[in-house]
């Protein structure tokens, strides 16, 4: 794993990317990194058994959401995968159903439930996304997936990130401490911010990873996650995993569980 990783630091960008049209097939630097990941197969069954093992949490987890704050149970929300392709991402839905607010949501946003912070406190919001690992959209390590407004296909460092199926979890994810409650301290526009700043270093930082990525540096991140998850004290007193790059979850009104312009937190 590169020491980049654990070097980065998110510092003024003095501009955003620019845009320029490079055809996805000339990323040669990381276009194999999904190859020189875990195999499909593994991660497949890895989701499945996965899946079989969380199905009682999040049968439970279910019920507490729509016992404690009504319908969906379920955040469904659309991302950019592997070549710019759009899929559903699928959580336990954590926010206050809504249509309005930011794009970007901090650790102190009002919209968050008090069962929602629990859930993204134990990840166990995240127990629903094996099932997109399991469909093919996304991978257990990867870069974490964007929606569409934030995703620009024709930038250089965007189309090295979605050469490869996004992650669940990565490098950077672990990296960074929980990007809800640091955008919780930015003072004044958090998306500004996170445009500008926070998402141009994790950029970096992902395609650090995707450039010596190998089915054991994947095994690491996925220990080192784990452990994360259980005891971060223990594992990462300086860091916390996080569930996405920011922070921002909009979900739809009952009767419309997609947002397809929200960004959750995951």
């Amino acid at each position: 794993m590169t020491n980049a990783l654990h070097k980065i630091e998110i510092q003024p960008s003095t501009q955003a990317h620019e845009e320029i049209a490079v055809p996805l097939e000339s990323v040669e630097s990381v276009k194999t990194a999904d190859t020189r990941g875990l195999p499909r197969s593994v991660e497949d069954a890895i989701a499945f058994l996965g899946l079989i093992l969380a199905a009682p949490l999040i049968v439970l987890s279910g019920l507490a959401i729509a016992v404690t704050s009504g319908f969906p149970v379920l955040f469904r929300q659309t991302r950019v995968g592997r070549n710019g392709r759009n899929f559903k991402l699928y959580k336990l839905r954590t926010m206050k159903p809504s249509t309005n607010g930011p794009q970007i949501t901090s650790g102190n946003d009002a919209r968050i439930t008090r069962l929602g912070r629990f859930l993204r406190h134990t990840k166990l919001d995240e127990l629903p996304t094996l099932w997109n690992v399991l469909r093919g959209d996304m991978s257990l390590v990867g870069p974490r997936p964007e929606v569409p407004r934030f995703v620009k296909l024709a930038d250089p460092i965007w189309q090295k990130v979605l050469s490869v199926r996004p992650g669940i979890t990565d490098p950077v994810t672990l990296h960074l401490r929980s990007e809800a409650d640091f955008l919780a301290h930015i003072e004044g526009d958090t998306e500004q911010y996170y445009v500008n700043e926070l998402q141009p270093a994790k950029l970096k930082g992902y395609v650090a990873y995707l450039e010596e990525r190998s089915w054991r540096s994947d095994l690491i991140v996925l220990a080192q996650t784990f452990v994360a998850v259980l005891a971060p004290r223990e594992s990462a007193p300086q860091t916390a995993v996080c569930n996405d790059a920011h922070t921002g979850e909009l979900e739809g009104h009952p009767g419309n569980y997609e947002q397809p312009d929200g960004k959750e937190h995951g």
